[in-house]
């Protein structure tokens, strides 16, 4: 995965031998990989390469996994990702952490560019591939170190999310929802463990916390001992406020305590000027002036497959999305119709995460695709999509993206947009749409 990925980067970085197993590898984390020489073998019965290493398990692995059973039964000493980050690297940093269900990649990386940009040489673990970097994580050359601050849970024997262990001095909180399912049984148990991420922040540190997400408040009431800077694109009484000033954010102006100053930009969509805003209140903490932030963020280039373009043999438009819940993707198509207004909108979206597949968000996956003029959804788990009084216009369901493809490749014309959106490789679709 991207963040086992990364972790590989910064130990080679630091001169660790490295090697592992994994079962699926696929770009942009297996041409890291490869490029960095961590050999990665496939699968996980090789279970004698164990011997005489420090083992770091990762969270997709569980008991009955041939290497986790092997590590156990021969007493070898393991410990997770997080835990590793922790002990090797975020120890010797003041760490800046970004937190939120959606947003977390983009916002991290922004952050992470605006310090490289004015001269700061931050460290950075980004879960994926940023754009204005070689790599999804580096050491860096000052203490500042920008850590992606996921809220899944840590490992197999570790149940609290991955964030606990971070211990950042700024934090930022971007947004909270109900996601994955397989481990969290409602909202208020993933606002618990927001909760726990809070507790601990410094009284010296900084949190910036989005004013427009209500379970966001809801966080802060069960208790901070953190100074807090409010963001908001939303509500001007907010610390942080930010405003379009086209249809599209590629423009916007931002305001804090008197200081006013516009960003011109390759983003777009307002979920992305938020992100932005909550990036340069970051940097600002971290002794960037908002002026030079702004001017950094002329140069940001998006992290893979969000709302990343690609060229096409055949001339109509082609994006990647990472969007997999309902809030991002109706975010992500807004932004995608205020950009090309005129022209049809096909939407593809694999169901993918084990919240979509277990059949969470039902009442809201449709109506999050009504940007689309047209919309396909692929699934292989029996997800009932079919909701009397919501229907799409013109919605089908696909149980492979092969035959979704075939489809779409006999209606498609120059002028259309097409925009694939997974939390995976979606079985290298992308990679035929570029080719038509």
């Amino acid at each position: 995965g991207t963040f086992m990925a990364g972790i590989a980067a910064l130990a080679k970085e630091s001169n660790i031998p490295v090697s592992g197993s994994d079962a699926g590898v696929y770009p942009p984390m297996s041409t890291l990989l490869d490029t960095l020489g961590v050999n990665v073998t496939e699968g996980y019965e090789q279970t004698d390469i164990l011997d005489g290493k420090t083992i770091v398990i990762g969270n997709a692995l569980s008991r009955g996994n041939p290497a986790v059973e092997y590590t156990l039964a021969q007493k070898l000493p393991y410990l997770s990702g997080p835990q590793w980050l922790l002990e090797n690297v975020l120890r010797k940093k003041t760490v800046l952490a970004v937190a939120g269900t959606h947003g977390k990649t983009s916002t991290a990386a922004m952050l992470a560019w605006i310090l490289q940009a004015t001269d700061q040489a931050p460290g950075f673990l980004i879960g994926g591939k940023p754009g204005n970097f070689a790599r999804s994580a580096q050491l860096g050359e000052s203490e500042l170190f920008v850590v992606e601050a996921d809220e899944y849970d840590t490992a197999f024997f570790d149940k609290r999310s991955k964030f606990v262990h971070y211990h950042p001095h700024i934090a930022v909180l971007n947004n909270l929802e109900f996601d994955h399912a397989d481990i969290f049984p409602d909202i208020d148990a993933i606002k618990t463990q927001f909760h726990h991420f809070v507790r601990t922040i410094p009284q010296n540190g900084r949190l910036i916390v989005n004013m427009d997400e209500a379970n966001l408040a809801d966080v802060i009431k069960m208790g901070c001992w953190t100074p807090v800077d409010y963001f908001s694109v939303k509500d001007e009484k907010a610390d942080w406020f930010a405003h379009a000033l086209d249809a599209t954010a590629n423009h916007f102006s931002l305001r804090y305590k008197g200081e006013k100053a516009q960003v011109k930009w390759s983003g777009m969509g307002e979920h992305n000027m938020s992100n932005a805003l909550a990036a340069i209140a970051a940097a600002h903490y971290a002794g960037v002036s908002i002026t030079d932030a702004c001017h950094a963020l002329q140069d940001f280039r998006f992290p893979n497959k969000r709302l990343q373009r690609h060229d096409t043999n055949s001339g109509f438009t082609l994006y990647e999305d990472f969007a997999h819940h309902p809030t991002a993707i109706a975010k992500t198509l807004t932004a995608l119709h205020d950009a090309h207004p005129e022209q049809r909108i096909i939407a593809l979206l694999e169901l993918r995460s084990n919240t979509m597949k277990m059949g969470y968000h039902q009442q809201t996956l449709v109506p999050s695709l009504m940007d689309a003029d047209i919309a396909y959804i692929v699934s292989s788990a029996d997800v009932d999509i079919d909701m009397p009084g919501k229907q799409h216009r013109c919605l089908q369901q696909f149980a492979s993206s092969a035959q979704c493809f075939e489809q779409i490749k006999a209606l498609l014309t120059p002028e259309d947009v097409v925009i694939t959106m997974s939390n995976g490789d979606f079985d290298g679709v992308i990679d035929k749409f570029k080719h038509i």
